[in-house]
């Protein structure tokens, strides 16, 4: 275990290509998702679309996770370390 607490990890190219892309992306765009999925979702509770709700409500959450991972790759991601 503390072979790898001491070892120097470095990000593979292809996570560095994904935390580039949705650092460019403002979190608010993941905020605004969430709050659309949840009004979507009231929407369609009410027209009767009772499992239709059900799915698109369960997409607020990843939308939060998505903009949480966001902020981190903004302030904590690999291009801190390349920077340094």
């Amino acid at each position: 275990m503390e072979n790898l607490q001491n070892k120097n990890l470095n990000e593979g190219e292809m996570t560095k290509q994904i935390e580039d892309k949705t650092a460019q992306l403002p979190s608010k765009v993941y905020l605004c998702a969430a709050i659309t999925a949840m009004v979507g979702a009231a929407a369609l509770k009410c027209v009767g679309h009772k499992h239709t709700a059900l799915f698109v409500g369960q997409w607020v959450a990843p939308f939060l996770l998505f903009g949480i991972y966001n902020k981190i790759v903004k302030t904590q991601g690999h291009d801190k370390e390349d920077k340094n």
